[in-house]
């Protein structure tokens, strides 16, 4: 197996890194600096977006579809969805890199939703969005349910920079659900190989 994973340490790349420690399988890192792409990133990503991955030819790019493709991919890494838990992992990866984001980004352009224009944008509005992502994550312990999946490296890495940056409220709900996914050994690994390489970006 081949696996080339292009990142920079001061980006959403931060998700994937986690999701590889998580499946545990060798992987080579290529660091990629904001002031000059490398020809190989942009050969497989016109975009030159970073986090991207080549996967046995495959090319992945987009955070929660890299952790998608990952859990399906390397099975045996046990962060796939069963089938009862594929509506929720589906639901609430794909909610939080859409409305979510959309929501938050919103929201520290300062960009108001006119009430009479909510229906247009997925998120509805900012309180609701919010609102509907502490239901989710209260529900049960995990994003899909019982266990920890690939969702919630998605969806923890989220709630963890949204909270961190100020944009969501100090729920207790919250607090919970982000104690209960950074106790992950994968995602303290993680942390520590792209802390390490920040000077070299």
């Amino acid at each position: 197996m081949a696996l080339t994973f292009y990142t920079n340490p001061m980006s959403r790349g931060r998700i994937v890194r986690w999701m590889l420690e998580e499946v545990a399988e060798p992987y080579e890192t290529v660091l990629v600096d904001w002031a000059g792409k490398p020809p190989a990133l942009l050969e497989v990503n016109p975009l030159g977006k970073v986090p991207t991955i080549v996967h046995d030819g495959a090319v992945v790019s987009e955070a929660a579809a890299i952790c998608a493709y990952l859990a399906e991919a390397l099975p045996q890494a046990g962060l796939a969805p069963t089938a009862a838990e594929r509506a929720r992992y589906l639901r609430w990866m794909f909610f939080t890199a859409g409305p979510l984001e959309a929501a938050m980004v919103d929201k520290v352009l300062g960009v108001t939703v006119p009430p009479e224009r909510e229906g247009m944008v997925g998120y509805a509005t900012f309180a609701k969005a919010v609102d509907a992502l502490e239901a989710a994550v209260s529900e049960s312990d995990y994003i899909a349910g019982d266990r920890f999946t690939a969702a919630d490296v998605y969806v923890g890495s989220a709630v963890g920079w949204f909270t961190q940056f100020g944009l969501l409220d100090q729920r207790p709900a919250f607090a919970a659900y982000l104690e209960r996914v950074e106790a992950r050994p994968a995602l303290a690994r993680a942390r520590a190989i792209d802390d390490a390489l920040i000077p070299a970006t």
